[in-house]
């Protein structure tokens, strides 16, 4: 690949970290320290952490059918090769709330990070900063907000001088990398005011409710090992969030040191539903707090339910099973992508969540309608390796492998030419299982 002359478009030449890991092996002798093929990538994590970090980060729910459903559902769609085509600039960048960023893809909220590095979310928070991708927050998480604030700051920071990271924060916005706040919420109100005051003050202005995890599935794998962090001693990991709460802490402090799961039983996983009619106050709320920026709703797998989003004041919904985690033999997120897109694509805007592996993957679910997509496993399987260098090395993999297939596929533009009619259905045939060539 000639790296010479290249034109420059509003996208990096991702592509061109393929041409970087080649010449490193040849002229260095250098290679990476593992395989960012997914099905490797999630077999080697098995030995670089514990069963408990493991197996809370690949449990799914019953029998997981629903992750399998995940998989094969990519597998159906099959995307149509256009020849001479003008693909020496390829335009992966959309605007998202005001953010104009470089690709499609933002780093899902995952919980407890900590499970799998030392510094737990400041990790992928630098490195969505370093590449310009918005970066979501857990309320779950094992870092205070503000701290993981200031790293997706200083990861944005580190390239400065080095072209930047692409990125174009909405006008009025001093954060230097766009940021979302994923919202578990309990039912005690003052404390869920106070996490989205803390989360707009670090700059994190897109406020995603996840209403598919209540209370946690049924996942047999953690079952078999008593898997819930919160539990086991010294008690603080997983708390973080809560315990840098002053509200929180004025009211619950005390029952907290006597039981670790006390945050993480009442505002997180509580096992108590909310419904439709307490949303309208939510996203008041934050309206009223962030001066009106955008409510999203993480969770949905039906037009009805999209439509429902749309209709009480949601600016975007994330179309998601939970990565299989909640429902088993439920419906995959990519099967109701498209009846979804046609009742509200034209009206919110549309993040696609569950099963993303490779680059072609994304290809699919943006010409299937969604604007944008998450990844979670895969950020975590690479942190899982080697901190920031195997968190980063697997993330820029993905952009390169889908700038790569944008390229040989002929489709210049993700926003302009990536749709409908680049892809082909085909319902038959069984998802191949490692069935690849292999060291």
């Amino acid at each position: 690949m000639d790296p010479t002359n290249k034109p420059q478009g509003p996208s990096p030449h991702y592509s061109l970290y393929q041409r970087e890991i080649f010449k490193r092996g040849g002229t260095e002798g250098k290679l990476p320290h593992f395989s960012v093929h997914p099905d490797e990538l999630v077999e080697s994590t098995k030995k670089k952490l514990n069963d408990r970090a493991y197996f809370y980060a690949n449990s799914n729910a019953g029998l997981g059918w629903t992750d399998r459903a995940n998989r094969e559902a990519f597998y159906a769609w099959r995307i149509i090769p256009r020849m001479l085509v003008d693909t020496n600039v390829r335009d992966l960048s959309i605007e998202l709330f005001g953010h104009r960023i470089p690709a499609p893809i933002l780093f899902a909220p995952i919980g407890i990070n900590k499970l799998y590095s030392p510094t737990g979310e400041l990790v992928p928070a630098k490195i969505a900063g370093e590449l310009g991708l918005p970066y979501c927050l857990s309320t779950a998480a094992s870092n205070t907000i503000e701290d993981v604030a200031a790293a997706n700051d200083a990861g944005a920071l580190s390239v400065a001088s080095n072209g930047g990271n692409y990125c174009q924060v909405r006008p009025g916005s001093d954060v230097k990398s766009p940021r979302f706040f994923q919202l578990y919420m309990g039912h005690d109100d003052e404390v869920t005011i106070s996490l989205l005051e803390r989360a707009w003050k670090s700059g994190f202005d897109v406020c995603m409710l996840t209403v598919d995890t209540w209370q946690l599935g049924w996942r047999p794998t953690d079952i078999n090992i008593a898997n819930y962090i919160f539990y086991y001693p010294p008690g603080t990991t997983g708390n973080e969030v809560g315990a840098s709460d002053s509200v929180f802490m004025h009211k619950y402090g005390e029952e907290l040191k006597e039981d670790s799961g006390k945050w993480i039983d009442s505002s997180v996983w509580h096992g108590k539903a909310h419904t439709w009619e307490k949303i309208p106050w939510l996203i008041k709320e934050w309206k009223r707090i962030s001066g009106g920026r955008p409510f999203i709703i993480k969770g949905i797998q039906s037009a009805e339910d999209a439509l429902k989003a749309y209709e009480i004041g949601c600016e975007g919904i994330v179309v998601t099973n939970h990565a299989g985690r909640q429902v088993d033999g439920a419906v995959s997120s990519l099967e109701v992508l498209p009846e979804i897109v046609d009742a509200v694509g034209d009206k919110m805007k549309i993040i696609f969540d569950s099963g993303i592996r490779t680059g072609s993957d994304v290809f699919k679910a943006i010409a299937l309608g969604a604007h944008a997509v998450q990844v979670g496993r895969l950020y975590v399987w690479g942190m899982a390796h080697e901190g920031e260098a195997g968190c980063r090395h697997v993330m820029k993999s993905l952009l390169a492998d889908l700038d790569i297939t944008m390229t040989v596929a002929g489709y210049p533009s993700i926003t302009r030419d990536v749709n409908r009619k680049a892809l082909k259905h085909n319902g038959s045939g069984a998802y191949p299982r490692g069935e690849h060539a292999r060291l």
